[in-house]
């Protein structure tokens, strides 16, 4: 399998997500849902809305991380949007 290619500037935004303790299933996971983060806010949709479109990817993501199919408790998943949302908004859009 060919190594995933990244820009500098997606190569930031992943650093910054590790720094944060984001821990995504792959890069090519992480880079998806940092743009599906950006298409939201190109779209101009309110905070509430980019919330609302970007959980259910992170939800997914955290339970592939730990490579389970139980949910993932709430407060791991919330921690994880918010740090998603807040370092593609300064790091990739």
């Amino acid at each position: 399998m060919d190594a995933l290619t990244v820009t500098g500037q997606q190569r930031a935004y992943l650093d910054a997500l590790k720094a944060a303790g984001v821990k995504p299933s792959s890069d090519l996971q992480a880079l998806s849902i940092g743009s599906y983060v950006c298409q939201a806010r190109a779209a101009k949709q309110s905070d509430q809305g980019v919330w609302d479109f970007v959980v259910p990817l992170v939800r997914n993501d955290v339970r592939n991380s730990h490579m389970s199919s139980t949910a993932p408790p709430a407060d791991e998943v919330n921690s994880a949007t918010a740090d998603y949302i807040r370092i593609a908004t300064d790091r990739l859009c």
